[in-house]
């Protein structure tokens, strides 16, 4: 029997999921990444699902986890005038799904999020915010792909 919540149904048995802290081995250089995505995640799973947080992967029915692996934020679109227009963020996670009965993880796969801003305008603001978008596209195609399963 399965239960369904905004659109995600969650297998019988599956009530808690563990997101522990995805660390961020990009040298972004931005010192929360890893704490702004396990937030995010936390978000998606905890508010959109059913699911409650456990503390730790033995008392949890599903674990998700993963690594902060590239950061990058290059130049995106050149103006008439060789001047950049907008810089692209763009942020790479390596992330795996597994539930707590199973050997094997469900998935285990790399998500990539961008987002642009103009760094003419507000260069450090407009980075982290690029950088929340692109985090925030990461963590819904994480949870569509784990609710996809369900």
């Amino acid at each position: 029997m399965t239960y369904s919540f905004t659109g995600a149904s969650i297998p019988s048995g599956v009530n808690t999921i563990y997101i522990p802290f995805f660390p961020d081995q990009s040298n972004s250089g931005l010192g929360d990444l890893g704490e702004q995505l396990n937030q995010v995640l936390i978000d998606r799973f905890v508010n959109q699902s059913r699911l409650q947080l456990a503390n730790n992967e033995e008392d949890a029915d599903a674990v998700l986890d993963g690594v902060i692996t590239s950061y990058s934020n290059r130049p995106f679109s050149i103006g008439g005038d060789e001047q950049t227009g907008q810089n692209q963020v763009s942020i790479s996670v390596r992330a795996s799904f597994k539930y707590a009965t199973e050997e094997e993880a469900e998935w285990n796969t790399n998500f990539n999020g961008r987002a642009t801003y103009d760094p003419a305008q507000d260069p450090i603001d407009g980075e982290r915010n690029a950088a929340t978008e692109a985090l925030e596209q990461i963590a819904n195609n994480m949870f569509n792909d784990a609710v996809s399963n369900w």
